[in-house]
């Protein structure tokens, strides 16, 4: 038998062994056990040669380094017996890093520190240099500092990117040639109360047959922010705005977000528009996409839109002049919502968390409101999206979709596994699955205990969109064709799309050459920066949380089981803070045993499932694990 040869990444443990992701798309991953790793850490490429392995993995070990994946981590510093030592905060990186006492930087047991590797020896850990200490360990703004850098999330802009953007001039009336006029149209954003960046606003009116002219004007940061100058090549590295509770990591500097590019009240700004005429039936007739200018007439936020449409007499008086386009902005909405319920889009009920500092300096977490103003805005930003992706794709030239593929045939097999396991009889078709399917099951499901099981389940057996240049659709909402193009000031395949999108409109004829290699190298960059900014926002929210839950020690919740392991289970409450309980401390006559098609511990007769109701007491607070701990009440 020939010997397969694989390169790849690995992607480490904490408990020692590692799954090389092959560069191979088309290969699945490979778990390496630890005495097969030869050295080799998370994050490095290898190249591994494929083993028979036990039991149903596919396994490999390693033959040679080819990279090493970092050069530096963060971690905390501990002293023990005559040298120092780094406990690195990713726990994919299994091994400590040793740090001799005159590298230390003078640093003390308990401090967060940025550590440089500068050794790998084959039987013994990583030796390194301490080069900066953040802080106290625990300590929020020390945590924070190394989240960041554990990301590589740059808080300040380079010097020559801030330098460009003070040599831009404000947008003028002298600049309209080859935009169309909508200052005089009626126009408002609807963000939320504490925004401060406003790239969309909407404008909406009827014609005489009832069709509504529905208005996307997306601020034109291509105005400003050219191919390859300064600017735009820091914002491809970031590739997007990073938000924390009391911080964000812009992908523009601040005069670019919240001044010349923010659609601000009452001042004129360029935009991007897509006009589009949509029938009774929530149908796009027809649409027009054209550089603009516009000049909003008001800054409404999520909660003002929501009490207008609930009746609120005061704030109706107060917004009198667009009352009425408020009114036709929801009715419009409910078309589209119906429309996209009947093609199949899939809208998972998953529960998410808002986190703030509130006056007095203390957190709140609670679960994130999604009334009708939010879901106005989605609607119309999903089908300006559309559009626009449909109007570039049949004119075959280089474009920046947003795809969701199919799940895979393994994660779909579980998938019908665990509903058969639930006692639902699914039929399956054998020409593959539709979003329609997905759909039907969650609405069959919609006044069962275990609809909330289901919709976390389905959501696992999703693949996760991203952005490429080639389009296969998107599953969720069930869309042949799709984009982001409405925030470009935050997203960087939004400013490549308004780029290619106006270069086409003025008549450049290079579009191939110019852009096909391009969007290429930026699908792939921004799907990697969004992966990045979605895990770091995950865990600076997962310590913002700790931080919550430690001033409620010893007091009892209410919540659903949000993930079972062999270990333990995840308990999540209703606003979103998640705790483990312990398997050692779950009420249970013999051994739980773990089914994990079916997402359960059991010995039998108890039986403890994903999505079931728990009342919880809030145990303690495992700060070095990042993980509150609960148990029954």
């Amino acid at each position: 038998m020939a010997r397969e040869i694989i390169e790849g990444k690995l992607q480490g443990n904490e408990r020692g062994y590692a799954f090389l992701i092959p560069n191979d798309e088309n290969l699945q991953d490979f778990f390496i056990p630890h005495s097969d790793l030869r050295g080799a850490m998370h994050g490095d490429t290898v190249i591994a040669e494929r083993t028979r392995g036990d039991g149903p993995r596919t396994t490999a070990r390693v033959l040679k380094i080819v990279g090493r994946g970092i050069t530096e981590l963060v971690g905390t510093y501990f002293s023990h017996k005559g040298c120092g030592f780094v406990c690195p905060d990713d726990k994919k990186y299994y091994n400590d890093i040793y740090v001799p006492f005159s590298k230390g930087l003078r640093a003390k047991s308990g401090d967060k520190v940025v550590v440089k590797i500068t050794a790998y020896p084959k039987k013994q850990n990583p030796e390194g240099i301490i080069t900066k200490i953040l802080g106290r360990q625990f300590e929020k703004k020390a945590e924070l500092k190394s989240i960041l850098f554990n990301y590589d999330l740059p808080e300040k802009f380079r010097k020559e990117t801030i330098d460009k953007v003070n040599d831009y001039s404000p947008f003028t009336a002298e600049n309209l040639k080859g935009r169309k006029d909508f200052r005089e149209q009626v126009t408002m954003t609807i963000d939320g109360e504490d925004a401060r960046d406003f790239d969309d606003a909407i404008s909406i009116s009827q014609n005489k047959n009832g069709d509504f002219i529905l208005g996307v004007h997306i601020a034109d940061v291509t105005y400003y922010v050219k191919k390859d100058d300064a600017v735009d090549r820091e914002a491809y590295e970031r590739g997007t705005s990073v938000y924390f509770p009391e911080m964000v990591i812009p992908m523009l500097p601040e005069r670019l977000c919240n001044d010349l590019c923010s659609l601000v009240e009452n001042e004129d700004r360029p935009t991007l528009s897509c006009v589009m005429t949509v029938g009774k039936d929530g149908k796009v007739k027809d649409y027009e996409i054209c550089p603009s200018v516009i000049k909003s007439s008001a800054r409404m936020t999520y909660t003002n839109v929501q009490k207008i449409l609930d009746g609120d007499e005061k704030l109706i008086k107060k917004y009198k002049n667009i009352h009425k386009e408020i009114l036709l902005m929801d009715k419009l909405a409910d078309i589209l919502i119906e429309r996209r319920d009947i093609n199949g889009s899939v809208d998972l009920d998953v529960k998410e968390s808002t986190i703030y500092v509130d006056k007095k300096g203390e957190i709140v977490v609670e679960a994130t409101k999604r009334d009708k103003a939010h879901r106005i805005i989605e609607e119309f930003m999903i089908l300006a999206n559309c559009t626009v992706a449909e109007y570039m794709f049949y004119l075959e030239k280089p474009f920046i979709y947003r795809v969701h593929g199919e799940p895979t045939e393994e994660r779909l097999d579980n998938f019908y596994d665990f509903l058969d396991g639930l006692g639902l009889r699914v039929k399956r078709k054998k020409e593959g699955v539709y979003s329609k399917d997905f759909q039907t099951i969650l609405k069959n499901a919609e006044n069962t205990p275990a609809f909330t099981l289901i919709n976390r389940v389905m959501l696992r057996t999703m693949q996760k969109a991203k952005y490429s240049p080639t389009d296969i659709g998107h599953f969720g909402l069930s869309l042949k064709h799709y984009c982001h193009f409405t925030s470009p000031i935050r997203r960087y395949p939004d400013l490549v799309i308004h780029r290619i999108i106006k270069d086409f409109l003025s008549g450049e004829k290079d579009l191939e050459q110019k852009y096909g290699e391009y969007v290429y190298s930026a699908s792939a960059q921004s799907s990697e920066r969004e992966k990045i900014a979605t895990e770091a926002e995950r865990d600076v929210d997962d310590f913002y949380k700790l931080l919550y839950i430690s001033g409620y020690v010893g007091e009892e919740f209410e919540g659903v089981i949000s993930g079972v392991t062999n270990f333990g289970v995840f308990v999540e409450l209703e606003n979103g803070v998640e705790g483990l309980i312990k398997i050692e401390t779950l009420r249970s006559r013999k051994r739980l045993e773990l089914n994990a098609k079916n997402y359960t511990l059991s010995d039998g007769k108890t039986t403890y499932k994903l999505g079931q109701k728990l009342k919880i007491q809030v145990a303690g607070i495992n700060f070095g694990d990042r993980r509150a701990e609960f148990v029954l009440a």
